[in-house]
């Protein structure tokens, strides 16, 4: 008969596999479906976005801040945010903190977290932006280098170098996520007319659906 203490932890380790399962989310948009990883490495905020997804937050929502070559931002606008805020300030304000990890960083497809100009770099609990960027060159990648203080590893510059992405975001911004798949209905999205204000002149909305175990075995599979 199997040991208690051996059997325990086995039972243990398999409780952990199943828990550590990476999460996948997919968003429906008229442009086609993107489906989504999400990090464990930043634990809080993808935690918060499932929880917000499971309440329906993010049901018939819509890009409503897209900048060419930069990013396709939904959820709460700034503005919104903030005004509220402004006009309840007995309300204690709300963000998520900053889970900036420096190997989580802004390629082209990465899913990010918006916020305001705050010294934490705290996060809104319900803003986010998937990164469209550009490509990058050694020059520009030396001189973002020199002028934050901050470090690419060769796997980042050559990513920047040929899938492109918005390196002067990195370790500001907390990314929580990539796109694995559908990155030209992303690339589409970023590229419909806007007004001055930077809102689809024709709305581009989208839903958001967890991916469940069947279905995140299904792309398991080679």
């Amino acid at each position: 008969m199997m040991n208690r203490s051996i059997l325990t932890t086995i039972l243990f380790l398999l409780s952990c596999t199943v828990q550590a399962q990476t999460n996948y989310v997919s968003l429906s948009t008229s442009k086609g479906n993107i489906l989504i990883m999400l990090y464990d490495e930043t634990p809080n905020h993808r935690d918060n976005f499932l929880n917000l997804v499971k309440k329906g937050l993010f049901k018939d929502q819509e890009f409503n801040r897209v900048i060419k070559n930069f990013v396709s931002q939904g959820g709460e606008l700034d503005e919104t945010i903030l005004d509220r805020e402004k006009l309840n300030p007995q309300v204690p304000v709300q963000r998520l903190a900053a889970e900036i990890r420096p190997e989580l960083f802004h390629k082209k497809g990465a899913l990010g977290a918006g916020r305001n100009d705050n010294p934490d770099k705290s996060s809104y609990l319900d803003q986010i932006y998937l990164v469209e960027g550009k490509i990058q060159t050694d020059t520009e990648l030396d001189t973002l280098e020199v002028k934050r203080g901050i470090k690419f590893t060769p796997a980042q510059r050559e990513t920047y170098k040929t899938v492109g992405g918005l390196p002067r975001l990195d370790q500001d911004y907390t990314v929580f996520g990539e796109v694995v798949s559908g990155i030209e209905a992303a690339e589409a999205i970023n590229n419909v007319a806007t007004a001055k204000n930077d809102h689809p002149i024709k709305k581009e909305g989208f839903t958001i659906h967890i991916l469940s175990k069947k279905e995140i075995s299904k792309i398991a599979k080679p």
